[in-house]
């Protein structure tokens, strides 16, 4: 029996969809509302994305004319009978509930039957988590709870409906991490039984690398202690499937630097450290949290006992190489990924600058190398993460670089080569072996002296590499 609540005035619609609502209504069509919608209002989260399901009407043409009347629509599958209804800036999906059979391995091997007469509790079944499974009956302004997903939240545990269902799609098993993470919520015991059972029994092998990083992503983005769920990633085995993370527990450091323990715990609380951090871009955020989250994977590679004292001498470089296995697996972004590499390459840079008190030169060569802004970003990030008492300097350190760039104008982009590749074939040379060289020559003399102008470079650089102007 599908629980009924009543609710007359708190949950409201855009105006734009209500008016579609209202007319579907009028022709025989009833809408509930279903999903992440109805979840985010109890959890009081900004509702973005509107999912309806309609029933009583099996007829895909006439539900496509209905709608055409406010917008453009979409037709994204026949099959699956989802619609896609865009009015200006908004866009709706509607489509029609359905029962789902796994017959072959991926995200395509369902065996789908769209059917507008199954019961909104019936239909409720192909659904992840009892918290996914509220409806809101748009004709009856009552919200509808067939799995007891209210009360799960009011007690805020994650609970999947059905373990034969739940199976089909072992991507869930990154879902209930990343929600876990980004709600704050408890894994019910039996859903965390079965999830590592669909680990140890390999059945995340078979998802592909696009759904699993789409996964990362919300945990990082989304989540104000994405820690909780990589500790979630720990407690399921899923760093199996990890090595550069799963390197990390137990991989000593310096007390004097590190007091709160081994790499991976400094690790986590860095990626936590990042999330305050956050420019609100996505795109830049999403390189800036996984270069947090690399940053020291070249420590178990290069970490020993010296003199006395655990050193990691180098791991930064290290670093590059696990780095790139990891995302690799994860996307094929190579901008992203070239993004990360630098981040993780250079990030111990700052507090060595700063510590040296080095010179512009240095500041300007390091802009070559990565953006020094976001660099810093990381910098104070991995200085945070950390059991230190005194965290003073984290902020002296990037502040002290972040300025000297600024006045350099390098925060951003490195310095802009007076002379290119052009200047030398305009005095009359053809490209050849020797251009990178007397290239990179005239950028070093650059770097050295701000005052230097072209003119004087195409001297220095023509008389060193003995050419005649």
């Amino acid at each position: 029996m599908c629980t009924s609540i009543k609710k007359q005035n708190n949950f409201t619609l855009p105006l734009k969809l209500e008016k579609v609502l209202n007319t579907l209504q009028e022709n025989g069509i009833k809408a509930v509302l279903v999903g992440g919608c109805i979840r985010d209002f109890f959890l009081k989260q900004p509702i973005k994305d509107y999912d309806i399901e309609l029933f009583g009407c099996n007829d895909l043409t006439k539900i496509q004319s209905l709608l055409t009347q406010f917008g453009r629509v979409k037709l994204v599958g026949k099959s699956f009978g989802v619609f896609k209804l865009k009015i200006k800036s908004l866009e709706f999906d509607f489509s029609l509930p359905r029962t789902e059979k796994k017959v072959a391995k991926g995200y395509t091997g369902f065996d789908v039957e769209c059917d507008a007469f199954l019961s909104f509790e019936k239909a409720s079944l192909r659904r992840d988590f009892t918290m996914n499974s509220l409806g809101y009956d748009w004709a009856n302004k009552e919200f509808l709870d067939p799995n007891k997903g209210l009360e799960d939240l009011e007690n805020k545990i994650l609970r999947h409906i059905n373990d034969e269902s739940f199976v089909e799609d072992p991507l869930r098993v990154y879902r209930a991490v990343q929600f876990c993470a980004r709600f704050d919520l408890t894994l019910h015991k039996t859903t965390l039984n079965l999830c590592q059972t669909m680990v140890n029994d390999g059945l995340l092998e078979e998802l592909s690398s696009f759904r699993v990083f789409e996964e990362f992503r919300k945990l990082l983005l989304k989540s104000s202690k994405p820690s909780y769920g990589f500790e979630l990633f720990k407690k399921l085995g899923i760093l199996n499937y990890f090595p550069e993370l799963k390197a990390l527990i137990g991989c000593v450091q310096e007390y004097e630097y590190h007091p709160e323990g081994d790499v991976w715990i400094h690790t986590l609380m860095t990626i936590d450290e990042m999330v305050k951090l956050k420019t609100n871009d996505e795109l830049k955020d999403i390189y800036l949290m996984l270069a947090c989250l690399c940053h020291d994977f070249g420590k178990p590679k290069t970490t020993k006992y010296l003199n006395g004292k655990i050193t990691s001498y180098k791991h930064e470089k290290e670093g590059i190489e696990p780095t790139l296995s990891f995302l690799n697996r994860l996307t094929q972004d190579k901008k992203l990924i070239q993004k990360v590499v630098e981040l993780v390459e250079n990030h111990l840079a700052p507090f060595q600058l700063f510590l040296h008190d080095s010179s512009q030169k240095a500041v300007k060569k390091l802009a070559k190398r990565v953006n020094i802004e976001e660099l810093c970003l990381v910098a104070l990030a991995d200085c945070k993460g950390r059991g230190i008492e005194n965290k003073s300097k984290c902020e002296e350190a990037v502040s002290w670089l972040l300025d000297k760039a600024t006045t350099l104008e390098v925060q951003n982009e490195a310095l802009k080569p007076l002379v290119l590749g052009r200047d030398l074939i305009l005095l009359g040379y053809k490209p050849n072996k020797e251009f990178t060289g007397m290239l990179e020559f005239a950028y070093e003399l650059q770097l050295e002296d701000e005052k230097i102008d072209k003119k004087e470079l195409l001297k220095c650089v023509t008389k060193a590499y003995r050419l005649r102007v």
